[in-house]
């Protein structure tokens, strides 16, 4: 079965150009460059390994990239606009500028937003566009989410702070214990499971992506937890 992307859905080529494009942009400091520049670094990963046959059914990877992409995008296009982003993406975008807010914070709440709801959408939307099941998708998407674990382990080493004392790590560290990688492509595999299953029912299956969508901006916020300059809750 051959993959057939939706329309208007970004190459991977497109897709970085545009990261680098939002990231020189803008400012530093601002939260949403914090994760959009995780985001590159992971895109590249991904067309660098498409590049070398590191996946199964590259075609299809290529077009979930794509798709997956561009959510995240609309996000940043409706921020734009004046528009409010999806509920996973309110929190990062409302504090994007916040100064009590550590830049690991704002990674992980991006990565929290993209990996925990904008990644089953894009299977499910990838699956009904080329014809495939999640199953059909499972290994290559096992395969991704290896590469957002190196990146996590990457930016949870270059971003937090060397503390000078316990307390300054010890808020900080409590805070971002909120979310782990490995938790949440667990609970991203079993949102796609579910909601497959849901697709013949609309309200149910409408019901739940909103729910989803509502409790994930909640981790969202709580992960943005404020601490003031010294790295402690206000």
């Amino acid at each position: 079965m051959t993959s057939s992307a939706p329309a208007n859905v970004p190459t991977v080529d497109q897709v970085v150009d545009r990261l680098r494009a939002i990231q020189a942009g803008l400012p530093g400091g601002d939260g949403v460059g914090v994760f959009n520049q995780v985001y590159l670094t992971v895109t590249e990963l991904v067309r660098d390994r498409l590049a070398a046959a590191y996946f199964d059914d590259p075609a299809t990877v290529a077009t979930l990239d794509g798709v997956f992409a561009a959510r995240y995008l609309q996000a940043v296009d409706d921020a734009a606009a004046g528009a409010r982003p999806s509920a996973c993406w309110r929190p990062l975008f409302d504090l994007r500028g916040h100064p009590g807010i550590q830049p690991l914070q704002f990674a992980l709440c991006g990565m929290n937003a993209h990996i925990e709801y904008d990644l089953p959408v894009a299977v499910l939307d990838t699956c009904r566009a080329t014809g495939r099941e999640p199953q059909d998708v499972e290994a290559d998407y096992h395969r991704i989410n290896d590469l957002l674990a190196q990146v996590e382990a990457r930016v949870r080493e270059e971003l937090l702070p060397e503390p000078t004392a316990l307390r300054v790590a010890d808020p900080l560290l409590h805070v971002v214990g909120v979310w782990s990688m490995d938790r949440a492509r667990d609970a991203a595999w079993a949102s796609i499971v579910g909601l497959w299953e849901l697709r013949q029912v609309p309200p149910a299956y409408r019901a739940v992506l909103a729910a989803l969508d509502g409790s994930v901006g909640m981790v969202g916020r709580a992960l943005l937890t404020p601490l003031d300059g010294q790295g402690r809750l206000p």
